[in-house]
């Protein structure tokens, strides 16, 4: 039996990528000389988000010169095997305004799976963490964490949801299906971005679905939530983060989302990676007449 590679050499490097990140960013959050652009697609863009970015940029390109790399303020470089993911302040909108839930995403991904990664929020004073075949853990460093664990909860009455906003599903013309979903929860909050992710692998919510998302925006997050016993794929059913869409669960509750959003088309995705195979999860559809 083939043994799992050993990531801990990289989950320590990326460990002190996100520890510069953290650093470059807090300085910046509420800076009154802040700079915000509007990119193309309307989304803002702060000096920090470029900082940190080419932060991690120059120091991988030292640490791991044949590794290629993909950004969301610089594109993709270099063509390898082994590829890094990052979103240097994923909830840019909340920092630019001041709001403090926002966090540095690293990811590698080999082979076109993602492998490892880190999520660190400093403003929240949290980072999580996970590699394969090694679990995933929350803590302040390697040697001070305890480990993540999906919920146990089995029916959507029962279950806690999170989501970003509404905009987003009716704009892909899937409103009223993704209402009646929120309908047959316990509980919806909107504690949106990268915090429902990391909050359905500590087991405190059960459920995290966005319609619309690039895969720097999930590719750290995949894994967390997989390694924590749980469930990511896009939409459609296909696992991992590369389908423009993604629907988070504790695994048992996502047959029954896929039964009320399921067959979403993915959305659009730049990244450089064939499209994910269909996996395990059947997504199930619901009658035309319902």
């Amino acid at each position: 039996m083939a043994s799992t590679p050993d990531y801990n050499d990289d989950l320590r490097l990326a460990h002190l990528l996100a520890d510069d990140a953290d650093s470059l960013s807090t300085s910046r959050f509420k800076a009154l000389d802040l700079h915000v652009m509007t990119k193309p697609d309307l989304t803002p863009v702060s000096d920090a988000d470029k900082a940190v970015e080419e932060s991690i940029r120059r120091t991988l390109s030292r640490a791991r010169t044949r590794d290629a790399i993909t950004g969301e303020e610089s594109g993709s470089s270099g063509s390898s095997s082994r590829r890094w993911i990052v979103d240097p302040i994923d909830g840019t909108k909340n920092f630019v305004r001041g709001v403090p839930v926002w966090a540095t995403l690293i990811a590698l991904a080999v082979d076109n799976e993602v492998v490892m990664s880190v999520v660190s929020a400093p403003q929240l004073g949290r980072r999580w963490w996970a590699a394969k075949g090694q679990g995933a853990h929350t803590g302040k460093s390697l040697m001070k964490s305890t480990p993540c664990q999906v919920s146990d909860v089995r029916r959507l009455e029962d279950a806690s949801m999170s989501y970003s906003s509404l905009h987003g599903w009716e704009e892909r013309e899937r409103l009223e299906d993704f209402l009646a979903l929120m309908r047959s929860c316990w509980r919806t909050r909107a504690y949106s971005d990268f915090w429902s992710y990391m909050l359905v692998a500590e087991g405190a919510v059960d459920i995290a679905v966005e319609p619309e998302l690039e895969v720097y925006d999930m590719a750290a997050l995949d894994i967390i939530v997989r390694e924590a016993g749980g469930s990511f794929t896009s939409l459609a059913g296909d696992p991992g983060p590369w389908g423009g869409n993604a629907l988070a669960t504790n695994g048992h509750l996502h047959d029954a989302v896929l039964s009320f959003l399921g067959g979403l088309p993915d959305g659009n995705n730049d990244a450089d990676w064939p499209a994910a195979q269909p996996g395990s999860v059947t997504a199930f559809r619901r009658p035309a007449s319902e």
